[in-house]
Parts: structure tokens; sequence; C-alpha cells
């Protein structure tokens, strides 16, 4: 059975392929007849799979993060793609091609790495500099350090998205440094390298991406604190006071109490990084997004739940697409607008004077003048 990629399947194609099964949920129809819903994915993306008939017998064969062969039919409801399954059939492993399931990076994951040891010989705090070696030159954790997502579902969801995503912020602390003066350069580039750092631990990813039971307990903010003392403790002389401010960076770079951060940001340093954090992750997430449909008819993306939008899928090209452009926005067409014509002299003395009869039109005194003359 040859490997059909999710990001190939359209409307009302036969679809027998193998997929992992990221989700599994049974319910129950109006008539009283039970179905499944699946989360299938693969590296090309996820798509969702309906079970109707056999359900208890199928269901009953495979779980959550097995690999299973299908027999299917795609087809669009509700504006989405979904494949509607009339056999299935669970797959071993060492039958599949690992890297055909599993979403990686678009880098490479040697390139992230010689940029992340050429980035840590820029330190010029030596403190800050000995921290960074004790986490990037210990393999165990490199091993997952390189290998982890960035998150389960908003941004950076692939192998390799935490190094990718913790790059590109260090890369926007080096952007922005040079515009604000006495700005702690390694402070905020190793705030961007370790503000994630416990989502090695929060985060399961050898099948599908989900949350450890610590992860879900004590989440990856507190995990990359406990971390980073265990890190500093074993470097003679740190100086208190900056472990204080780089595990306060840490806390904080969630922004606000609503979005999980245990405190908010109350250096200036903090503030950058709780921004560009949040400039990376949602520019990523928004790219993904617009990626996924790229090849889907029109100009604009489905509804993303998470930003309550659609988004524009098309770059500006030129000036000959400008108005085609414009009307499905619906720019209105600019109006033409009249030269100034010069008016005749007897008219402007005219509007003139009109113009200062009117400066005098709530004179008490006017229409009792104009009876006077009358006399």
């Amino acid at each position: 059975m040859s490997k059909v990629f999710i990001a190939s399947i359209r409307d009302r194609d036969l679809v027998d392929s193998v997929f992992l099964v990221k989700e599994k949920i049974m319910a129950m129809a109006k008539n009283g007849k039970p179905y499944m819903t699946l989360r299938l994915m693969d590296k090309s993306g996820e798509i969702e799979g309906r079970v109707w008939d056999n359900v208890d017998q199928l269901s009953a064969s495979f779980d959550k993060d097995d690999f299973v062969a299908i027999r299917s039919k795609a087809s669009v409801y509700l504006g989405k793609m979904q494949l509607i399954i009339s056999e299935l059939v669970r797959i071993s492993e060492d039958k599949v091609n690992l890297a055909d399931f599993l979403p990686e990076s678009d880098r490479t994951i040697a390139e992230m790495e010689a940029e992340l040891e050429a980035l840590v010989e820029t330190f010029s705090d030596q403190h800050l500099k000995a921290l960074m070696k004790a986490f990037f030159d210990d393999p165990s954790f490199m091993a997952l350090y390189r290998t982890a997502p960035a998150a389960k579902g908003m941004h950076h969801v692939y192998l390799g998205g935490l190094l990718e995503h913790s790059l590109a912020v260090s890369r926007l602390v080096d952007a922005i440094v040079p515009l604000y003066a006495d700005l702690n350069r390694d402070l905020l580039v190793a705030g961007a390298l370790l503000h994630d750092v416990g989502k090695v631990r929060e985060m399961t990813y050898l099948r599908s991406f989900d949350y450890t039971d610590e992860g879900k307990l004590i989440g990856h903010i507190t995990i990359g604190v406990e971390m980073l003392q265990e890190r500093i403790s074993t470097i003679p002389g740190f100086p208190p006071e900056l472990g204080m401010l780089l595990k306060h960076m840490l806390l904080s770079h969630h922004g606000q109490y609503e979005y999980g951060s245990p405190k908010r940001p109350k250096t200036v340093e903090a503030t950058i990084l709780n921004y560009l954090d949040d400039l990376d992750s949602k520019i990523n997430g928004i790219r993904t997004h617009i990626r996924k449909e790229g090849e889907n008819q029109g100009r604009w993306t489905s509804y993303h739940r998470l930003y309550d939008r659609y988004f524009y899928k098309e770059s500006y090209s030129g000036e000959e697409e400008c108005r085609e452009v414009a009307d499905e926005l619906m720019v209105p067409e600019p109006e033409p607008v009249p030269l100034p014509v010069a008016p005749r002299a007897a008219e402007a003395e005219r509007k003139s004077g009109d113009t200062v009869r009117k400066g005098f039109s709530n004179n008490p005194f006017e229409g009792l003048q104009k009876n006077l003359d009358l006399f």
C-alpha cells in the first residue's frame, strides 16, 4: 500500500493508506447507533475520519497512537475535508516509515545546532555563558531539546519546533537590542533560549504530540524554573540577582495571568521577551494555517478559531492585480476629484460679502437697524 499524504487528499478521492491515530472518540448518533470520530495525522497534516459501521468491532482493534491502514472516501463536510472509513486494520510500527508520520522543521537539526553553538560563543557574560554550556553541552538534554515541538497545537507543532522557535526569538533579540540603549543583551538571549526549556519534559512526541503527566500537573514554566535552578547550582559564584532576573523572565514570558503566566513582566528584558515570544509564535501559527490551505481555491483561508478571523492568503504582486484584490477586499473605487476653478471677480466679491454678513448673523441689532433705515 503506497502512502497517500493528507495534504494531497481532494474531495471524493478514494483513500487507501496508513495514518497515525492522534485522537479516538466514541459517540452516539441521534438514532442511538454508535459512531467513531478519529483524528488522523501524517507529516503533511491532519484530517478527521468517521466510522459509521462495525464501530464496536473496529474500535476494539486499535487505540490512540497506533498506526492504522484504512479504506475510505474523502468528503467535504461543513467546509472541511474528512474521510468516511469503511475498513480499518491496525499496523505494527515496524511496517511503517516513522518519518512519514511526524511533521518536522523545514530547517535541518544539524543547521540549527550549528547556529545554537555559534550563538553561545557570542555571550560576554561568563556566568550566563557557563549556564548555556551547562544546558547545551549535555548530550541527554540536547537529545530532547533538538527534537521537541514547541507546542501541541498553536505554533511550531513539529519535531525541532522548540529549537527553531528559541533560535528565532534569539534573532529577534539581536535585531531589537541596537534600537534601545542599556538593554542586557546576554540576559535577553539566555531568556530566549531557555524560556520554553520545560517543554522537553512537558510534552511527549514519540508518536502524536501530547502532554506528559508532569506537563499536565505542573506545566513547562514551573518545570523550566526547576531545571534552571538545577543548572545554576552547579556554577560556582553565579550571581543570585542574575539568577532571579532570568527566573523572572521564564515565569513571566506568557505576559498575563489569564495566559498561564505566574507573573507579569516587571523588567524591560522580561517585557521584550514576552512580546518577541508572542510575535514569533503568532507569525508561525498564521503561516502554518495559510500554508496548509495554500492549494485550496480562493484568496482566504478557512476560519481560524484561535485568532477568531480568516486570513488573506495572497501577497501583493504588482499594480496590475491591485484593483482585483481591492474588489475582493471590498475597497471602494476612489472617486475622481475635480480640479478647482477660480471664481469670477464679481462672484468672488459677492461670496466675500456673504462671508462677512454671515459672520454677523447673530447680531441682535441687525434687524432693528434695517427697520430704522426705512424711515
